[in-house]
């Protein structure tokens, strides 16, 4: 759907792929809806990664560095994987869809893992608990809560420029 017709997206904004470039220059006002739901979309994807990643290091009492390591690497790919569902229904090859993909998300996938990991490696024994434990698993819920909260401006600035989740909005139907 192009960007002027998205419900959520403020009219004044052209579409992605409008803008000089194909999605390189300043696409104009975004909505914080806009944002939140790029980032809601990005976050889904991370929090599939997340938790499995956390919850594999944990029940095999890997280092934090491991656990973290595992996370953030199930975290991209479960990212990157919703967003190339979605353009490949579009019609989009693969390698194309990859594209789109590395476009649409890294940078937010990237933020949202710096802020989630943080926060679980700041609260004293999260890491630590087991997955029988109400300490891990709320403070991993409020990692992706911080990460959602914090990524949110950051998406709505990139998208404003045509960048990251504008890639994608051209194939939304």
């Amino acid at each position: 759907m192009p960007a002027h017709d998205h419900p959520h997206m403020d009219r004044t904004m052209p579409a992605p792929d409008s803008a000089p470039g194909g999605g390189g220059g300043h696409a104009g006002p975004v909505t914080w809806a806009v944002a939140a739901q790029a980032t809601l979309h990005c976050l889904t994807g991370c929090a599939i990664g997340e938790v499995l990643g956390m919850v594999i290091g944990t029940a095999f009492g890997w280092s934090n560095a491991a656990t973290i390591v595992a996370a953030v690497a199930l975290a991209f790919v479960f990212g990157y994987a919703l967003t190339m569902r979605g353009v490949l229904k579009a019609g989009l090859s693969l390698r194309a869809a990859f594209g789109v993909a590395l476009a649409a998300d890294t940078v937010s996938i990237a933020v949202m893992e710096i802020l989630d990991n943080a926060t679980m490696l700041v609260i004293p024994g999260a890491l630590h608990a087991g997955l029988d434990d109400l300490l891990f698993w709320s403070t991993l819920a409020l990692a992706l809560v911080v990460a959602f909260v914090l990524t949110t401006p950051v998406n709505r600035w990139m998208i404003g420029r045509g960048k990251g989740h504008a890639v994608v909005h051209q194939y939304h139907h």
